[in-house]
């Protein structure tokens, strides 16, 4: 037995390459990268993905073409640089490019370069951050990061949260803890009803099911015309739902709405909610740390009176994909929903109160380092270039939006924040050719590759949308924007 033992340890071995093999894997790995970003100015924002012959895969056939399905996973390896050749044809280019500040399709982060490094740290210390006795200073580090979040927000000191893989995780945890803090139960669900509107994130109907919620009744509040809430029909919606015997519990609020862009009245939604009774939920994800700003400040009024919130830093700081806060005023109700523990974990000694475990406050108890990605690029840098490239990212917004309409589109609101809709919509043209014109315009600009802007239907319009929020997004880009634009009409 000692002898096979030996025999498998040798076999094992190159899992753990010594430091002639670590520097030439990190070398050819730092290479990938810095080829990357020394082209990333001039690289297209979208690549055509070309179809090809298919090599299959679980989901059916593939549409890729390159050498991927044509080297699956096998017994013996690939030399590194075969593989990072693969990567970088056939992974890297093909499709939308979130890297590039040309990338205006959809809210991206663009992954800012310290964030890397924190990841690469956490990936080789591999520090366990799920449990503060497994794992203390990674747990400290994130418990600070949110307490810097909530002071951000403007909560009290008894808040706790998580950071989760992203938005819609956040999103999860907040409503599977209001659930429980109202005390609702399958005999309830009926009778519950959740106040949003037809702007809401999608991940809230996903949540709400996946917490065995799918009869709870979804009121879809009325917007005003610039597709926010409108409090008064809230206040109006919850009393006739209170006449028809029915339980309001649960008002969800967005800081920034995908479609648009908008943010709800938060302070006066935080009114009916006190005075109904109703959990207080907002969905900042894409607009909570333009809070950072004083526009930001100005426009959320109100998101302190909440009762949960969630805030992606892969958003509005930029980070890699990966990193959605959800922070909770009553860190009680939070630890109530989602404390368990088995009886393998009887050692782990009893928290300190000033380091909740992220275990004990989400879903996860196997827990990725993740805070390492956000707070190093704080620690280097500070608050100030955040700042700055959230109000950049305003303005160019209120720019393209004054352009594009010198250019003769038809523009949408003013942005609440860097979410601009505009369409063409030449007059005496028809709703449905306008609709067609639109989609071909979007899909030229898609196929230019130039930058990548994408589409939304508001009141059965077609409608294009520019979303500014990559740090690497500035006036030139937004000028090559335009310029692609007025070259299709």
């Amino acid at each position: 037995m000692r002898e096979r033992i030996l025999e498998l340890e040798r076999a094992a071995r190159p899992l753990e390459p010594g430091s002639t093999r670590r520097r030439h894997l990190r070398n050819a790995a730092v290479a990938s990268t810095e080829r990357f970003l020394r082209k990333l100015a001039t690289a297209p924002a979208y690549v055509e993905d070309d179809p090809g012959p298919g090599r299959g895969s679980i989901q059916g056939p593939a549409q890729y073409t390159g050498r991927l399905f044509d080297t699956p996973i096998s017994e013996h390896g690939m030399p590194m640089h075969e593989a990072i050749d693969m990567l970088e044809r056939d992974v890297v280019r093909p499709g939308g490019n979130p890297a590039s500040g040309g990338y205006l399709a959809y809210i991206p982060g663009g992954g800012i370069y310290h964030s890397a490094l924190g990841d690469f740290i956490a990936a080789v210390t591999n520090k366990y951050a799920g449990v503060s006795f497994a794992g203390p200073g990674a747990v400290r580090l994130e418990n600070m990061l949110l307490r810097w979040t909530a002071d951000l927000v403007g909560y009290p000191v008894g808040a706790a949260g998580n950071i989760a893989s992203g938005g819609s995780i956040a999103n999860l945890t907040a409503i599977a803890t209001a659930r429980d803090a109202h005390e609702l139960n399958g005999a309830d669900y009926a009778r519950a009803v959740v106040y949003v509107t037809s702007q809401v994130h999608h991940s809230i109907d996903k949540a709400l099911r996946i917490a065995g919620m799918q009869e709870v009744r979804v009121r879809h509040v009325a917007i005003d015309e610039r597709y926010r809430m409108r409090a008064d029909a809230l206040a109006e919606a919850i009393a006739a739902d209170r006449a028809a015997g029915l339980t309001p519990w649960l008002i969800i609020a967005s800081a920034g709405t995908t479609d648009t862009g908008a943010v709800d009245p938060l302070d006066a939604i935080a009114d009916v909610a006190w005075r109904e009774q109703c959990w207080f939920h907002v969905d900042a994800a894409y607009g909570g740390f333009f809070l950072l700003t004083e526009h930001g400040r100005a426009l959320m009024r109100g998101i302190e009176r909440s009762d949960s919130v969630v805030l992606d830093p892969h958003k509005g700081m930029f980070l890699p994909y990966g990193a959605g806060i959800v922070i909770v005023r009553d860190a009680a109700a939070l630890i109530r929903t989602h404390r368990y523990t088995g009886a393998y974990m009887q050692d782990a000694v009893p928290d300190d109160p000033a380091d909740v475990s992220p275990a004990d406050v989400s879903p996860e108890l196997t827990k990725h380092f993740r805070a390492l990605r956000m707070w190093l690029p704080l620690a280097l840098l500070g608050t100030r270039p955040f700042t700055a490239a959230l109000d950049e990212k305003l303005l160019l917004a209120r720019y393209f939006r004054e352009e594009i309409e010198r250019a003769g589109f038809e523009v949408g609101p003013e942005p609440d924040l860097s979410v601009v809709t505009y369409r063409w919509a030449p007059q005496g043209a028809s709703l449905d050719a306008a609709n067609r014109r639109n989609r071909a315009i979007v899909e030229n600009v898609r196929r230019d590759g130039r930058v990548f802007i994408s589409s939304t239907m508001l009141d059965d319009r077609f409608t294009l949308r520019l979303a500014v929020l990559s740090f690497r997004t500035h006036l030139r880009t937004i000028d090559m924007a335009l310029d692609v634009l007025r070259a299709e009409v």
